[in-house]
């Protein structure tokens, strides 16, 4: 195999199993960002911040949300998914997760 190129996965089985973490890794990442837009929303019920700082956060839910599903799914097709699990496994090796939240912040104000 030549630098630079991804190997392509050939049994069913292993395209499925990839699509499958990167399906995990999908849902465990929007959970995140649930308990992030939660955990404002509780502050709110607290009385810690006001209903426009709560609104704040459910607006930025959204645009994390859209960057994970992007990452995760927009391309499409088994090679995307095979080379999504090789930067998990990359970014797991590393211990640098990406920070969902701060890129939907990113998105919102660049």
């Amino acid at each position: 195999m030549k630098h630079g190129t991804v190997p392509i996965m050939a049994t069913k089985a292993e395209r499925r199993a990839a699509r499958e973490r990167v399906s995990a890794y999908h849902e465990s990442q929007l959970a995140g960002l649930l308990g992030h837009a939660g955990a404002e929303i509780d502050r709110y019920r607290a009385g810690e911040i006001d209903a426009y700082a709560g609104d704040e956060a459910l607006h930025h839910y959204h645009p994390a949300a859209a960057e994970l599903w992007k990452f995760c799914f927009a391309r499409g097709g088994s090679a995307h998914v095979e080379f999504i699990v090789g930067l998990l496994d990359r970014m797991s090796a590393d211990a640098e997760p990406i920070d969902w939240w701060e890129r939907g912040a990113q998105r919102r104000h660049p």
